[in-house]
């Protein structure tokens, strides 16, 4: 069971939460969809919800902060060794902050930001809290990727925020894909795709993997749950995968990586 009990490096994706209308209604959701155990926090974190695996952290859920309407939504948070000097790198390469970094009680610093073509991640600066401390296991988040319409932009940008290098992994032409990878790593930590080539019109978003044991089970217990599927299932050379809409909006996938076909690429 891959687990992890101190701070993620910088540039990693080291936490998901959901912000939506009704946290409670969220809680009998996911507890019941990916076996979360799912605790209250003190009064003061404002109704955020713990949600846990094995013991470990898994996942946050929480009500919509701020008076502006927003869609109910996954969001990733990258790892950041001092919020604040990241924000600044944010700012400098054409990102926006939406909301400047603050200390969430002695458990972490966190901000708001996005990248020049609008997809929306936190920033997370550990202290008693270090993040995800369980992934790549059912149940348990396995990747994050950045959809946009701005792939090489988006390179630029977070290379120069982070430091990641990218590796193609795509055909170029119909399927754009990079992994990437932190400064001097060889191990991907996420990825990036084009959007451009796939019909709709999704503003640049990043998306929350799940691991889970059966794909086709769990779309099964979703759909009892709610949900919708907006793509899949579909094999792969990673997984079995499809991407949920859950009955208040907000979008993740599932992946079972034991059910594979063909072979990744090089």
């Amino acid at each position: 069971m891959p687990t992890r009990d101190s701070a993620w490096p910088q540039g990693t994706p080291c936490w998901v939460d959901c912000s939506v209308d009704d946290p409670a209604e969220a809680r009998a959701y996911y507890a019941e969809l990916l076996g979360w155990d799912i605790l209250d926090s003190p009064p003061e974190a404002g109704g955020y919800l713990m949600a846990m695996l094995d013991g470990h952290p898994a996942a946050g859920i929480g009500p919509k902060m701020g008076d502006v309407a927003m869609p109910s939504v996954w969001t990733t948070y990258l790892a950041a060794d001092d919020a604040d000097a990241v924000a600044g790198a944010i700012t400098a390469a054409g990102g926006a902050v939406f909301m400047p970094p603050f200390d969430v009680m002695d458990v972490g610093r966190m901000c708001v930001a996005a990248d020049p073509a609008g997809a929306v991640f936190g920033l997370w600066q550990a202290k008693a809290h270090k993040g995800a401390g369980v992934f790549n296991q059912p149940g348990a988040y396995c990747w994050n990727e950045l959809h946009t319409t701005e792939y090489s932009p988006a390179q630029d940008f977070y290379r120069q925020v982070f430091g990641w290098s990218f590796q193609e992994i795509g055909d170029g032409e119909n399927f754009i894909y990079s992994t990437f990878a932190l400064p001097g790593a060889n191990q991907p930590s996420g990825g990036l795709m084009d959007t451009t080539p796939l019909p709709g019109d999704m503003p640049p978003n990043w998306l929350t993997w799940f691991q889970v044991g059966n794909t086709d089970t769990t779309l099964a217990r979703a759909a009892r749950l709610g949900s919708t599927t907006l793509m899949g299932p579909d094999d792969s050379p990673f997984g079995r995968m499809a991407v949920i809409q859950a009955p208040q909006g907000e979008v993740f996938g599932i992946l079972d990586p034991n059910v594979t076909i063909g072979a990744p690429p090089e």
